[in-house]
């Protein structure tokens, strides 16, 4: 049987309260499991509000920051235990987008720069011929053309533009996985629905696999195979996108999905929300439920541990609440 191309084990990642750091702690992730096979590739996306965790889990497989326990393990191997070659290979072949792509670039130079970089970093050419070629094919991928971009400068760009190249630049590295972070919240409609577009060919196409990270349910719908949804930093409910869109069993997703409104010009979207203070959603991030404050099916038992994922029609939907009980409890992985 082909080894996962990406493998979390257990992962979690804890803020604050170490020997030099005052404070309460914050746990960003806690005890989040995902395996990714090579093939097909996929978009798997991880989704939630604001401070569930997205982010970090990007930044974890990344490699920026380091796990508080878990592992992450990349084609066999748990990336904390790779010698330098490699960790080059990994940066290779596992790329990242980004939210906000006029940060990445540097606005002293121009835009081919970023592309140079990249291939010098790399030496994915022997010459300027073989690089020029490179760099074409990878802006012919996102729909752009080198003479039009590459002699500009960042502020010269539109977003879309910005972002495209963004993908360009990781498709150039012919990655296995992309981790897009919110690589669409920051363009307009008709350009986003261009990015996810390029991400589902070069799924289709290339072989590349996602894990799209976001805040937007319907950009998921559109091209999600798989969806982990997150709430404080564990997982609520996940399986495949559209089951879990369609049919949310967690209390927690049910209320995200049902506050997404109807397009109709004679329903007024309710948009006065009370919901507890932070202090409070926090106060039960050691055991038991987070979403405990503000569920309407709480239980005694939701504070003395936090529920396992139960299996809801088959293995492939899983729901972290305790009213699924009578449902079988589903396999770490």
């Amino acid at each position: 049987m082909p080894q996962p191309l990406l493998e979390i084990r257990d992962a979690t990642k804890i803020y604050g309260g170490g020997f030099l750091q005052s404070g309460p702690q914050t746990v960003a992730l806690q005890d989040f499991n995902l395996t990714l096979e090579e093939t097909p590739a996929s978009i798997t996306t991880i989704a939630g509000e604001s401070g569930s965790g997205k982010t970090t889990l990007a930044n974890l497989v990344l490699g920026f920051i380091q796990l508080t326990s878990g592992q992450i393990i990349y084609k066999g191997r748990d990336i904390a235990g790779m010698d330098k070659s490699q960790k080059m290979a990994y940066r290779r072949e596992v790329q990242a987008v980004f939210q906000d792509p006029y940060a990445v670039y540097n606005p002293f130079y121009r835009v081919k720069h970023i592309f140079d970089l990249v291939i010098k970093n790399f030496k994915l050419a022997r010459n300027k011929q073989e690089a020029n070629d490179l760099i074409e094919d990878a802006l012919n991928v996102v729909g752009m053309r080198g003479e039009e971009v590459l002699e500009k400068y960042p502020h010269q760009l539109s977003g879309g533009q910005r972002q495209r190249m963004m993908v360009a630049r990781a498709y150039m590295l012919q990655p296995s996985l992309i981790v897009a972070d919110e690589p669409v919240s920051m363009v307009d409609a008709s350009l986003r629905a261009m990015i996810l577009d390029i991400m589902l060919r070069l799924r289709d196409e290339k072989n590349i696999s996602f894990l799209y990270i976001t805040h937007d349910l319907s950009t998921a719908y559109q091209i999600g195979d798989e969806i982990y949804i997150l709430y404080q930093g564990s997982i609520a409910e996940r399986g495949g996108t559209t089951r879990v869109i369609e049919d949310p069993r967690h209390p927690y997703v049910q209320e995200l999905i049902g506050s997404i409104p109807i397009p109709d010009p004679n329903q007024r979207w309710d948009t006065d929300l009370v919901l507890p203070t932070e202090e409070e959603l926090r106060a039960h991030a050691d055991s038991g439920c987070r979403f405990y404050p503000r569920c309407p099916h709480d239980m005694p038992r939701c504070l003395e541990k936090q529920p396992p994922q139960y299996q809801i029609n088959g293995a492939e939907h899983q729901v972290a609440c305790y009213l699924y009980d009578d449902m079988p409890v589903a396999e770490e992985g």
